[in-house]
């Protein structure tokens, strides 16, 4: 389906100007919202020279509206209590799918590396998974910068701990875990070198 990328782009714009009002907390809704549009934006301007397969954006796309929802609420706020109830969580695990939809990034790095040939075959998959791993390893840094500037109620809600002090770990292992589930899918049923 050809115009799958710019259906999912027409929804997303009404999602988040849907989010943008009135969220729980304006400041947080900034520093988590515009990231995500900023990813949008990039791969709305650069689609003539690049453009991924339907999978790739779909994995994409789950982790933009997720990411705008979590923003619109914060994500330890995000009304997911009928997850939290049927599995006996003590927390919202809002954030912890947010982070293993982080790691679907992987399928698209690695499409990209695989098409254009700028790696060997499983460099591609190293490359893929260590580019996710970083990017986990460096939100959670400037997670901890954003709540220790910001302080008062806008900081931990940004941080999104909930009282967990391994959350930080456990938060680049769901990045960890999704980026491993897209490299098995792209293993399964990604393009291969060359292929559009």
């Amino acid at each position: 389906m050809a115009r799958f990328p710019h259906i999912l782009l027409g929804l997303y714009v009404v999602w988040f100007a849907v989010l943008a009002v009135e969220p729980v907390s304006r400041e947080v809704w900034a520093a988590e919202a515009l990231p995500a549009a900023g990813i949008v934006l990039f791969l709305t301007l650069t689609w003539r020279r690049f453009r991924f397969s339907n999978p790739a954006y779909g994995l994409m796309a789950f982790w933009i509206f997720w990411h705008t929802l979590g923003a619109h609420y914060t994500f330890a706020l995000v009304p997911f209590g009928w997850i939290t109830d049927l599995f006996g969580f003590q927390r919202n695990h809002f954030d912890r799918v947010a982070h293993f939809a982080v790691g679907l990034f992987a399928y698209p790095i690695l499409e990209y590396v695989t098409r254009r040939g700028l790696a060997r075959r499983w460099a591609g998959y190293v490359l893929a998974l260590t580019a996710v791993m970083a990017v986990a390893a460096g939100y959670e840094i400037v997670e901890w910068w954003f709540a220790a500037l910001a302080g008062g109620d806008a900081g931990p809600a940004f941080l999104g701990a909930q009282g967990d002090p391994w959350d930080a770990q456990k938060d680049m292992l769901a990045d960890t875990l999704g980026a491993l589930f897209a490299l098995l899918l792209f293993r399964l049923a990604g393009p291969r070198p060359g292929k559009a």
